[in-house]
């Protein structure tokens, strides 16, 4: 007679459940974290440090290996991580990290950065409706060396490829802020100028 016992098997998927039940409400709380990192950094507020050093160790005590490090969740988690971080150093730091000091997969980091030119179009602007040029064209050349790096890349991945796109768009969009800065600049000089003649000849 044939002997089937499949009862080590059932209580190594409960186990497994168990651990990917834990995972999944670690990287939540990790995505969320990112989040308020973001917008710690737009708003530039006092513990924005404190919140991006709590954000590292939510992030080493979630990291795993084997299958649960693919699924969606876990990877969604780690590309909020790397957006959240590279804008917390670069706009504190004048620093991006690189993948292997954030110990993160290629494909995560890649997108992770995509995503960062969007908060940096954001940061531009704010940047902008201060009349702050100089960290705008900080700003606009980061992105600008984003998107010349993704150049050299041979980027198979579908979502990975649309949100390259969204670079460029974003790279689009800084070189018109900025050009209407500059224009706004221009025109401000002239009027100063003219201002300062007409005074004179009075």
């Amino acid at each position: 007679m044939v002997r089937l016992d499949l009862r080590h098997i059932n209580r190594e998927m409960q186990l497994f459940d168990q651990r990917r039940d834990e995972m999944l409400q670690k990287c939540h709380e990790a995505i969320r974290f990112s989040k308020r990192v973001i917008y710690a950094v737009h708003r530039d507020d006092k513990k924005v440090d404190e919140l991006a050093k709590e954000l590292k160790e939510k992030i080493q005590k979630l990291r795993t290996r084997g299958e649960l490090q693919f699924s969606p969740t876990y990877k969604v988690a780690m590309q909020e991580y790397v957006e959240a971080i590279c804008l917390y150093e670069f706009i504190y730091k004048n620093k991006v990290p690189t993948q292997g000091e954030l110990y993160v997969s290629a494909p995560d980091y890649l997108s992770g950065l995509c995503d960062l030119t969007g908060e940096l179009m954001r940061k531009a602007n704010y940047f902008a409706i201060n009349g702050n040029i100089n960290e705008a064209i900080r700003v606009k050349e980061l992105v600008d060396k984003i998107y010349e790096q993704f150049l050299h890349l041979d980027i198979r991945d579908n979502e990975l490829r649309k949100k390259f796109d969204s670079v460029k768009y974003n790279l689009q969009k800084l070189e018109d802020l900025l050009l209407h800065m500059e224009r706004r600049k221009r025109a401000t000089t002239r009027a100063h100028h003219s201002s300062a003649t007409v005074h004179h000849q009075q």
